[in-house]
């Protein structure tokens, strides 16, 4: 494997290593959330302890911010790709730095929505966020895989990435709404989320079966992926 192969590793093993592990837990401690609120509805106690809802918010900012980083990454590593072999810098400079300030930009909005407590601002830096890992997606060199995206890795992330931007926005909304409608939101969004999740383990693993090695792609490529045939190398002389 040379360097570009490591590099496009990165993307996946964030994913497994620390993604995935934290969806886990983030799922745990919602079930564990919403059993409590119910014991307590019905008999007015509970043996699972109150610290489970506190938990369950702070692994869930941490899970989006994961998410979003981790999308980041995804794009990056073909938007990086593209420009480097097609040497956009000399052709396309202001693209080149329109990529970047777009990142910037992204990486930014994500960190304000942090820090923002007012609806108006959470909703604009939202906004902002899905924006930038929606218009950094549509760059030359990311594989969408358009013409199957209801089973496309691409979409499926950008997809739950964007849903756990919109619950992280309305976190603060979900404790001050004595109806429970945003928690009703909340919890279908996620659902989706994780349906999302899994879906994005499958199309994962099912992508990098079919990434050929850097010192591979000149022969991969000549396959007609149609029809799954491969050119026949040429005999050699005896």
């Amino acid at each position: 494997m040379e360097l570009a192969d490591f590099l496009g590793l990165i993307h996946p093993a964030i994913a497994v290593f620390f993604v995935f592990p934290l969806i886990g837990m983030v799922v745990n401690f919602a079930w564990s959330t919403r059993q409590r609120r119910l014991q307590t509805l019905d008999s007015g106690k509970s043996k699972i302890p109150a610290v489970v809802g506190v938990e369950h918010r702070r692994l869930g900012n941490w899970l989006t911010g994961a998410v979003v980083g981790l999308a980041l990454v995804g794009l990056s590593y073909p938007i990086g790709t593209n420009i480097i072999k097609n040497q956009l810098w000399n052709k396309e400079i202001f693209q080149v730095v329109f990529i970047l300030l777009m990142f910037t930009a992204t990486i930014a909005s994500l960190v304000l929505l942090y820090r923002a407590k007012q609806a108006v601002w959470r909703g604009v830096f939202a906004t902002l966020t899905g924006a930038g890992l929606v218009i950094l997606g549509c760059q030359d060199g990311v594989f969408r895989r358009t013409n199957e995206w209801y089973w496309s890795h691409y979409y499926f992330g950008i997809a739950a990435a964007l849903l756990m931007i919109f619950s992280l926005a309305i976190v603060p909304d979900i404790y001050k709404d004595r109806s429970n409608r945003w928690r009703i939101v909340h919890t279908i969004l996620n659902s989706i989320a994780l349906l999302l999740f899994i879906g994005q383990g499958m199309t994962g693993t099912r992508d990098l079966l079919e990434i050929p090695l850097s010192w591979q792609e000149p022969y991969i490529y000549q396959c007609d992926f149609v029809k799954k045939a491969c050119p026949t190398p040429n005999p050699q002389p005896k």
